[in-house]
Formats: C-alpha cells, sequence, structure tokens
C-alpha cells in the first residue's frame, strides 16, 4: 500500500538511479541541483512561473558551463528561477547537497534522524539542520484530500510525553507544575494507510469525531474496549472490540495490534532518536513517521523520491513573534 493511493510505478526508479544517482547528489552540489531537477520535471524542464517548456539553462558567458545560482530562463514570460522556487527549499541558502542528505536520512532511517546528527555528518549549524528538518517533514505531510481510510481499520489512542514526571519551578520556593504528556489518536488499514492526530482530550466526544473524519464509514471498525468508543457501531459496517482489561488482547483476527505496534514505532523513535518532543512539533514528527510507515513496501531510493517529489507546492514560513 501507497501513500493516498498512488501507484508505486509513480516512483519507480533503475537501480543505477538509486545506488549512484542519490549518493553522488549527496557529494556534488552540482549532481543534487541536476538530480533534484530530474525527480521535479523528469525529461521536461518547464517554467515554474507559466508551465511553458520553451525554457533554457543560464551558463557563464566565459566558461560556457552553468550559471553559478543554477539558474533556468523561459523564452515565453522571460522569468528566471531555479528548481527550488515553489519547494520547501525555497529561498534556502543551504546546499541541495545537503537537503538530498537529509532526504535520503530521513527516508532510511526507521525511527528518524536528528538534527543533531545532519548538523555533524554535513558541517552545517544546528540551526540550518533544524530549519533543514524540520521542512523535510512537512514535505512528508499528508494530502489533506486523501480518501478516508476502508477496509478493516484499528483505532487506538496513546499518550506521548516526558517518560516520567518534570516539573518547572515558577520560583524559589514556588509551586511546581507537572509537564502533561499529549494524547494521540491513530486509524490504521490492515495492510494499508495510517492516519495520525494530535488530540485536545480523550473523552468520547473528540474520538468519535476523530474515526468518524478519518475512517470511511463503509469500514469495519476494531477498538479496545474504551467507553469513549461505544455508539459507533450504528455508524459504520460493523464494530468489535477486545477486552484489554480481562487481558485479551485478540479474538481471532479482532484486535489492535496493528495499531498498538505503530504507538511502539513512533515512542521508541521519541525515546531513542529525539529523547524529547514538545507538544508544538509533534505534528511534524507525527507526519514522518506516517510517511515511513504508508511507504513501507518501497525500498529506500523509492521512498527518498517520493519524499522529494512531496516537496513541491509546500512552503513553510517562519513566523517571528511580535515586538511589543
Amino acid at each position: 500500500m501507497y501513500n493516498d493511493g498512488m501507484k508505486k510505478d509513480t516512483y519507480k526508479l533503475s537501480k543505477s538511479q538509486v545506488v549512484e544517482n542519490i549518493p553522488l547528489a549527496c557529494s556534488n552540489e552540482l549532481a543534487a541541483v541536476e538530480f533534484f531537477e530530474k525527480q521535479r520535471w523528469g525529461d521536461t524542464p518547464a517554467c515554474v512561473k507559466c508551465g511553458s517548456v520553451n525554457v533554457y539553462k543560464m551558463t557563464d558567458a566565459k566558461t560556457g558551463e552553468r550559471n553559478t545560482r543554477f539558474l533556468w530562463r523561459c523564452r515565453d514570460c522571460k522569468e528566471q528561477y531555479t528548481v527550488r522556487i515553489g519547494t520547501v527549499y525555497e529561498e534556502s541558502r543551504i546546499e541541495l547537497r545537503h537537503w538530498a542528505y537529509a532526504f535520503w536520512r530521513a527516508c532510511t532511517s526507521k525511527k528518524g534522524v536528528s538534527a543533531l546528527e545532519i548538523k555533524r555528518q554535513c558541517q552545517i549549524s544546528y540551526k540550518s539542520a533544524l530549519f533543514l528538518m524540520n521542512r523535510i517533514r512537512f514535505a512528508m505531510a499528508p494530502d489533506p484530500d486523501s480518501p478516508k481510510l476502508d477496509g478493516i481499520v484499528e483505532c487506538d489512542e496513546t499518550y506521548i510525553g516526558p517518560r516520567k514526571p518534570r516539573y518547572i519551578r515558577l520560583g524559589k520556593r514556588g509551586p511546581r507544575e507537572d509537564i502533561p504528556k499529549t494524547p494521540v489518536f491513530v486509524a490504521v488499514e490492515r495492510q494499508g494507510r495510517i492516519r495520525r492526530r494530535i488530540l485536545p482530550d480523550v473523552t468520547g466526544e473528540t474520538l468519535k469525531q476523530a474515526v468518524r473524519e478519518e475512517v470511511d464509514r463503509r469500514a469495519v471498525l476494531l477498538t479496545d474496549e474504551a467507553y469513549a468508543y461505544r455508539g459507533l457501531g450504528a455508524e459504520f459496517q460493523e464494530h468489535a472490540t477486545v477486552n484489554h482489561s480481562t487481558r485479551e488482547y485478540a479474538r481471532g483476527p479482532v484486535h489492535t495490534n496493528t495499531a498498538e505496534s505503530s504507538h511502539a514505532l513512533v515512542k521508541r523513535g521519541i525515546v531513542g532518536i529525539y529523547h524529547n518532543v514538545s507538544r508544538e512539533y509533534l505534528h511534524r514528527y507525527l507526519w514522518q513517521y506516517d510517511f515511513l510507515w504508508n511507504n513501507r513496501e518501497m525500498n529506500d531510493g523509492e521512498r527518498t523520491i517520493a519524499a522529494i517529489k512531496g516537496a513541491e507546492g509546500k512552503r513553510l514560513m517562519y513566523q517571528p513573534s511580535s515586538v511589543n
């Protein structure tokens, strides 16, 4: 199963393209630019402004080599542009070879890769590495118009946050406040796609609304015995439950083990790689884990190409806080 129903052939690569082009793009800037251009336009470069294919590469008048900014120019609208325009790396001064390496690592590491590791391996600042990784996760964000989950769908919820209670000291002898964990809802098809979302709480109203928005009404719904899920049977084709409180974890095909295992991957990744993720940025990390799950049957090269293609048409703008 592939992300949002996309066919595997869309990102089909030859063995030489996966083995040679991606590592080369990670070490050479010209190779990286041409690699990103190939994935975005294929064999037909087009203007990002007007869509015309009547374009050409701008070259240095003295040497005849490509422009140092790797510019293209459209003969129709006369605009200059690069492969960065209209993507998550637009206006970024980070070299594309670093973007290529970070995309590759983010798509080949099952539990993720930290910005500190990208900083060390690319020899860039931590601020740049964090900027880069946040935008790669945004490129992995799901399509909001993708169809709802169907077939047999397992639903469950979990809490993500500090392993032990942590405190913020408000004064030398003042009160202390617990940092609460964040509730996360997951819906996953058997042998198929996955959807996660952060919830404000785990009340019946909130959980039922999440199920209605993520799961098709013709689906077979599988959950645990939590009271919040009661009453959903009338809205879906079928609703079956397992009773975890009595140590019933599976009754034939009725179980939520797939959803539970997806929680484990996220938690092991956060504990082992990131150590802790704030609620403000947690949704971006969930996008990354969902992308890896939805494209798990692809090889590493195909998954990297899928993420790079997902970067087109997206911008993550920095919004500075207002100064009083």
